[in-house]
C-alpha cells in the first residue's frame, strides 16, 4: 500500500502531541462515515468507490470508445475539481512527449473552461481548425462564466466543423440529473450525458463521471483507478489502527504542526507528471479548510526543478513552513548514464546508474537539509505511477482533507469565500439583476 513516514516530524512538536490527537481524528472519521458532521450533504464521496457500478463504468467506457473513434482531440470544458482531478490523472499517467504508445491510438486531451483569457481561446479555436474534436462539457449548473463561455464558443465551431447533427455524437455532458442550463442544453440537442451526484462537490469528483471519462478517452483503465480507490477505502476506515491509517496519520500530523505554528504546507515531488497532482491537491486543501479565518496555506513544488528556484526560501526562510514529499519507488523506464572519455562535466563517477537513483539520492539529501534547516517533512510513498496507486494516493488525500478539516473546527464541504469575485465581476459587467451591486462598486471605485 501507500506508506507515510512522519519520523522527521516528531522533533518539531512536543512529546504526545500527534498521538494526542488520535481521539478528535476518530471523532472525525465516524463524522464521515455516519454523516454526524457538518456539511453531511456532500459525503457521498466517502463510500463512492466501492459503491461505483460496473453499469456505469461499462456506459463511460463505451462513450469513451465513440469519441476515440471519432476525435483526434477531445476539449474538457471545465474549472476547479470539474477539471483538476481528470487532469492530474492524465499528465500522471501519459507520455510526457506524447510519445507512448498509449499517446498515439488515443485522441490530445485539450481543457477550456477554467480561465477567460482571449488569447488562450483564440489560438485554441484556431489549432482546433485542423482537428476533428469533440467536447466533454463539465458544469453541475451549466452557467458557471469560464466554463459556459468556452463552451458555447467551442459548440459552434464543432457543429460548424461537424454539421449540427453529427456534433451531437461528439459531444457529451456531465452535469447534474434535473437542474441547470447544462442539463437544459443536453436534452435539448440529444447529447449523451452522465449525472455528478448531488452528494459529491466538485473537488472530491474525480471518481465520478467528472474525472472518469476524460480519463477513459485518453485511454486510461478507470477499472484499476477505481479500484485502487476502493482498497484505499478500506484502509483508512473507523475500524483500522490510528498508526496504520495513512490518512488518518496525515491529518493528525498536519493538525500537529499546524497547532505548533507551521502555517504553510508545501507538497514537493520529484517527478514532473506529478504537477498537477499537486494542483488538484491545492484546490482539495485550500477550498475545504481555508475559512473562519483558519486553515493551512497549500502550496506545491516540482523538485529538482524548483530547488533552483523555491529552494533557497525552504531552506532560510520564514520558519513557518512543513514540507510533503511525494516520492515515487519505481520509475516506469530505464536510461542509464553513459561514461564520456572526456568527462568535462565530471559525471563519470554516475555513469552506469539509473538516472532514477541520481534522483532518489536528490530527494533524500533534500529532505536531509530541509529538516535540518528546521522544515519538519512528511514523506509519502507511492510504489509506481499507474491508475491503482493513483486510485489509492487520491482517496487518501480525500479521507485525509475530511478528517483534517473537522480537526481543524470547519466545514470542509463548502466555499462560501468562492462566490465574492464573482459577485464583483458580475457587477461590474453588467449582469441584470446586480444593478444594485454595481452602484456600490462604481462608488467605491470612485472614492
Amino acid at each position: 500500500m501507500i506508506k507515510i513516514d512522519i519520523s522527521q516530524v516528531r522533533d518539531f512538536v512536543p512529546g504526545n502531541t500527534i498521538k494526542a490527537l488520535e481521539p478528535e481524528v476518530k471523532d472525525a472519521i465516524c463524522k464521515l462515515e455516519n454523516g454526524s458532521g457538518a456539511g453531511n450533504d456532500f459525503i457521498g464521496w466517502v463510500n463512492l468507490a466501492s459503491a461505483t457500478k460496473d453499469s456505469l463504468l461499462d456506459a463511460i467506457e463505451e462513450s469513451a470508445r465513440i469519441m476515440r473513434q471519432k476525435c483526434d482531440v477531445v476539449v474538457v470544458a471545465g474549472i476547479g475539481g470539474s477539471y483538476l482531478g481528470a487532469r492530474a490523472v492524465i499528465e500522471a499517467l501519459a507520455g510526457s512527449f506524447c510519445t507512448s504508445d498509449n499517446d498515439k491510438k488515443n485522441p490530445q486531451i485539450l481543457f477550456a473552461g477554467h480561465n477567460i483569457s482571449e488569447d488562450y481561446l483564440f489560438e485554441l479555436t484556431e489549432y482546433l481548425k485542423n482537428c476533428r474534436f469533440g467536447i466533454i462539457n463539465i458544469s453541475k449548473s451549466g452557467t458557471t462564466t469560464e466554463t459556459a463561455l468556452a463552451f458555447r464558443l467551442l459548440k459552434k465551431q464543432c457543429e460548424d466543423q461537424w454539421g449540427r447533427e453529427e456534433a451531437r455524437n461528439v459531444i457529451v455532458a456531465v452535469t447534474d440529473a434535473k437542474r441547470g442550463a447544462a442539463r437544459v442544453c443536453a436534452d435539448k440537442e440529444g447529447y449523451r450525458s452522465f449525472i455528478i451526484p448531488d452528494n459529491v462537490g466538485g473537488r472530491f469528483s474525480v471518481l465520478t463521471p467528472v474525472g472518469l471519462l476524460p480519463i477513459a478517452v485518453a485511454g486510461f483503465d478507470i477499472r484499476q483507478l477505481v479500484k485502487g480507490a476502493a482498497d484505499m477505502e478500506g484502509l483508512t476506515g473507523s475500524g483500522v489502527r490510528f498508526e496504520d491509517n495513512p490518512s488518518a496519520l496525515y491529518a493528525a500530523v498536519r493538525n500537529a504542526l499546524y497547532r505548533n505554528g507551521k502555517k504553510i504546507e508545501i507538497l514537493a515531488n520529484f517527478q514532473p507528471k506529478l504537477h498537477y497532482l499537486s494542483e488538484w491537491w491545492k484546490q482539495l486543501y485550500g477550498e475545504s479548510e481555508g475559512k473562519e479565518g483558519k486553515g493551512i496555506f497549500p502550496a506545491s513544488v516540482d523538485f529538482s526543478t524548483d530547488l533552483h528556484s523555491m529552494g533557497q526560501w525552504i531552506q532560510e526562510g520564514e520558519r513557518t513552513i512543513f514540507e510533503t514529499v511525494i516520492s515515487v519507488d519505481k520509475a516506469k523506464h530505464s536510461v542509464l548514464v553513459p561514461f564520456d572519455e572526456e568527462n568535462l562535466d565530471g559525471l563519470n563517477f554516475l555513469a552506469g546508474k539509473h538516472v532514477d537513483e541520481v534522483n532518489k539520492m536528490a530527494e533524500l539529501g533534500t529532505r536531509l537539509a530541509h529538516v535540518d534547516g528546521g522544515v519538519p517533512n512528511i514523506r509519502i510513498t507511492v510504489p509506481q505511477l499507474n491508475e491503482y496507486w493513483i486510485g489509492q494516493l487520491i482517496y487518501m488525500f480525500e479521507k485525509g482533507c475530511g478528517i483534517s478539516g473537522y480537526v481543524l473546527g470547519v466545514n470542509p464541504f463548502n466555499q462560501p469565500g468562492v462566490e465574492a469575485y464573482k459577485k464583483n465581476m458580475f457587477a461590474l459587467l453588467g449582469k441584470p439583476g446586480y444593478e444594485e451591486e454595481s452602484k456600490r462598486i462604481l462608488s467605491r471605485i470612485k472614492e
